[in-house]
């Protein structure tokens, strides 16, 4: 046989008969999947007559003897029990019985699931599955296949929840009795526990203590390890079934004398049904039989039996604090040591004798201590509580760093998972531990990184408002190391495989206006979501970056900077050359309508949208007509007159010049949905009414915004002559002191209520400028606003009830005072600004003056 090599092909006359050759021999190959083909005569036999009902061909089938037909029957009997239950039951159950008596592992399994299901969705009366199904399942139960043994057991517990008392006794506890006696199969003992827990749930106390507690005590001292176990795992619900004086009685001396087993197994599992059981113990019990249990348990699982360390290490910190009010000083101080000890088992050499310690190590020793590490790490917000936050940094901290920057990734995973917890518990001293955050940030595990995104805008608002110093230290100590780790970390996500993780990395980035400055992310995120949208290839990547690419440009507080991303939006993705970047336009166009009010979106986007509709590709014309319904209901009328008689005349011309077919049929659809479309006007309208007052309030934000940003201007130029001016002031005072005064009061005898006008508009800039100091700090706090949702009913409900009194008048409103005198009057009625002021972003100079008379009219009124 010839090789075959592509990159020099020869196709002289010499070579050209050995690639035929190949090729024969390829054919030869193909032939003998040809020859397994059915036979006419197999597809007649396997061939079922379409006339039968469903009914008749499910008994046909069963009785064909092949176990794929009749696990194709048993699969769909839930579908038959919906659609004729009687004749269901009647004829096709009676056959799944005799099949079952024979049938494969395969069959069997389907048929626990199908009778479950039919159970769930209560196809038939209680009455008539226990009578028809409770007979199969039993018969089943016992199966030689372990698998199917279990899966029939599972379906019988679900039973057993829904079944009446006197069914229960009378076909599941009375063959019981015989079931768990030492003659029957070891699998039957082990069913019977398992059936016994769930029983003990179902009767009264004298019942189980009667009928239930003796098979317990026989099943606590069966012969088999397996079943001491699994009756160990049972007591639980045995205990909580019976109440805490049979507990105290019968169940505890169990499961102390069961603690001492010689098998490990079951030792585990009484340890591990103690401490569950530690809330219904007294203090007494706890002191004298858990205490001393526990202790020897600790003792005993670095010297003899280190199989428990797993168990011990995962349980360690609801037995700490199960057993806090019992302990002692010492003792307390000795559980803490020793979960310190666990928390780095096997990363450090006992006493410091280097003894080869690590190297004698086997893989599965490793395996384990990892395991203990994790599951310290699960505890660790226990254990917080069990020290008391205040003594975290004395006691714990440095147990925090280590597993932090532990070697194995399910250790950092999980202290990932729980650091928003920590966090919590910590509350005046999380400021500790940003360090921490910091290189969890940086860790090169990407699910380390996705563990820890899920309550990262949380934990930065913790960090950086949940401190003692809050208003300014701990922020500005966090910051400067935070910043990079965000974007270091939004780096290699971006150049991984996981793009899920990108995603959900990018949409909580939309919390930082709360956390960082508005240059902060314009100069560190801003223009990455940007590059994000036009270089990503992954749809829901970058639709998570234009989402929060819209919510830093709805808290940028410089005029400049809006205009240049708001060209550059329009201009790359709206004008560019790919299609892929104008349908990432669309998109982000429809994040602008939630975001932004109407006026903002008509102001800046109506018209470019609006140009689409001769774009050369129809994917984007068709993404654009499902688009417009949205774009429609920004209008107002007749503010916006103008932009309908150009949203009409685009669409007539899709009309009548659009060739494709697809096209043209979502444009008529969408014509009939304008058409049936009401437009708001610019007075308040009762069916408009909750969307008016939210776009009202977006509105009135925006515009707050620009007055900000002036103020700030204004305090900027102010301070740089604040000195001269200071000087030359005081020196007037202090010379024409008398004439100053004998002209106020004759200016305020002249022009009545004009010093308190002027006070007034004083008061008003002052509180404008407090808010412009704070804003960007409340702009996102989760309190007051949610821009990720824009429910129409919460925010209905929420501006209904704030007409008389507008503080808390939106959703995306905040509940800082000096936003209340903007909107609200003396007279308690809500004021809002005029729809017609679209001029949100002009110039600071004609803002100016063309609100001053207005802000004295305000704070007059």
């Amino acid at each position: 046989m010839h090789p075959i090599i592509f990159s020099k092909m020869d196709f002289s006359q010499s070579n050209l008969f050995g690639y035929i050759e190949d090729l024969q021999e390829l054919t030869i190959i193909e032939r003998p999947v040809r020859r397994s083909l059915k036979t006419p005569e197999e597809i007649e036999r396997l061939t079922v007559d379409e006339e039968l009902s469903d009914i008749e061909r499910a008994v046909y089938l069963l009785s064909s003897g092949q176990d794929i037909r009749g696990t194709s029957v048993v699969a769909n009997l839930p579908v038959l029990m919906r659609q004729n239950p009687a004749e269901t039951l009647r004829r096709v159950l009676p056959k799944i019985r005799e099949v079952l008596h024979v049938a494969g592992v395969e069959m069997q399994l389907t048929a626990a699931v199908s009778f479950l299901t039919v159970l769930q969705e209560e196809s038939v009366s209680i009455h008539t599955y226990s009578h028809s199904f409770l007979h199969i399942i039993l018969q089943n139960l016992e199966h030689r296949d372990a698998g199917v043994s279990n899966a029939w057991l599972e379906t019988l517990l679900a039973v057993i929840e829904a079944l009446p008392k006197e069914t229960i006794r009378h076909e599941i506890l009375n063959p019981l009795v015989s079931k768990a006696q030492l003659s029957q199969t070891l699998q039957s003992r082990l069913v019977s526990c398992k059936m016994i827990g769930k029983l003990a749930n179902k009767f009264e106390a004298h019942i189980i203590k009667r009928e239930i507690l003796p098979l317990v005590k026989s099943l606590c001292q069966d012969v088999e390890y397996e079943v001491r176990t699994c009756m160990c795992q049972q007591l639980e619900s045995i205990a909580r079934g019976i109440g805490t004086e049979l507990t105290k009685t019968v169940v505890l001396p169990e499961l102390v004398e069961l603690a001492r087993d010689e098998s490990s197994s079951v030792r585990l599992a009484a340890f591990e049904t103690l401490v569950n059981l530690l809330d219904m113990l007294d203090a007494d019990d706890r002191s004298q039989t858990v205490l001393p249990l526990v202790k020897t348990f600790c003792e005993k699982s670095f010297k003899a039996d280190e199989s428990i360390l797993v168990s011990l290490s995962f349980h360690l910190g609801k037995l700490c604090n199960g057993l806090y009010g019992i302990f002692t000083p010492e003792q307390h101080l000795r559980f803490l040591e020793f979960y310190k000890k666990l928390s780095t088992l096997g990363l450090q050499q006992e006493n410091g004798h280097n003894d080869k310690q690590l190297q004698l190590q086997t893989l599965e020793q490793e395996k384990k201590y990892i395991s203990v590490r994790k599951n310290c790490a699960y505890n660790f917000p226990a254990m917080i509580v069990f020290v008391d936050p205040k003594n975290f940094h004395l006691e714990l901290y440095s147990i925090f760093f280590c597993l932090c920057h532990d070697p194995e990734v399910p250790v950092r995973y999980t202290m990932a998972i729980s650091f928003y917890e920590v966090a919590k518990l910590l509350t005046s001293g999380v400021y500790t531990i940003h360090k921490e955050l910091v290189t969890l940030l940086q860790d090169e595990s990407l699910e380390v990184l996705d563990a820890l995104v899920g309550h990262l805008p949380e934990i930065l608002e913790l960090m950086t408002n949940g401190g003692e110093n809050s208003a300014s230290e701990s922020k500005l100590l966090s910051i400067p190391d935070l910043i990079p780790a965000l974007t270091t970390a939004e780096q290699r996500a971006a150049t991984s495989l996981k793009w899920r993780t990108h995603e959900k990395l990018l949409q909580k980035y939309a919390c930082l206006p709360h956390i960082i400055s508005s240059d902060q992310i314009y100069y560190r995120f801003l223009h990455r979501m940007l590059t994000i949208i036009l270089t990503n290839n992954v749809l829901p990547v970058q639709k998570a970056a234009a989402r929060t690419l819209c919510v830093y440009l709805r808290y940028n507080r410089k005029q400049e900077q809006r205009h240049e991303v708001i060209q550059k939006l329009i201009e790359q993705l709206g004008q560019g050359k790919s299609y892929w970047n104008r349908l990432r336009f669309l998109d982000t166009c429809e994040f602008i309508m939630e975001l932004f009010s109407k006026s903002f979106f008509c102001k800046y986007f109506f018209l470019p949208v609006l140009e689409l509709t001769h774009d050369p590709v129809a994917n984007v014309r068709m993404k654009l007509c499902y688009l417009l319904p949205k774009v429609k209901s920004t209008l107002k009328i007749p503010t916006d007159k103008h932009l309908l008689q150009q949203l009409e005349l685009c669409i007539r011309k899709l009309l009548c010049q659009e060739k494709d077919k697809d096209v043209l049929t979502i444009v008529k659809r969408t014509v009939l949905e304008l058409d049936r479309m009401e437009i708001s006007v610019d007075a308040f309208q009762k069916r408009f009414y909750e969307n008016d007052l939210l776009d009202q309030e977006k509105e009135r934000q925006e515009h707050l915004l620009l007055e900000m940003e002036q103020l700030e201007k204004e305090k900027q130029q102010n301070e740089g002559r604040s000195t001269n001016i200071n000087d030359k002031m005081f020196e007037k005072k202090r010379r024409d002191c008398k004439t100053s005064s004998v002209l106020a009061k004759s200016i305020s005898l002249a022009v009545p209520g004009s010093s308190s006008g002027t006070s007034g508009g004083k008061e008003d800039r002052k509180s404008k400028l407090v808010r412009s100091q704070s804003f960007s700090t409340q702009a996102l706090h989760p309190k007051y606003s949610n821009i990720d949702k824009c429910p129409n009913k919460s925010s209905a409900t929420g501006y209904t009830s704030s007409v008389s009194g507008i503080g808390k008048s939106c959703m995306l409103s905040f509940s800082d005072d000096s936003f209340r005198t903007h909107s609200t009057g003396n007279s308690g009625n809500a004021v809002f600004p005029s729809s017609s002021s679209r001029n949100l972003f002009n110039s600071a100079d004609q803002k100016n003056n063309g609100n001053k008379e207005s802000q004295s009219r305000k704070m007059s009124m």
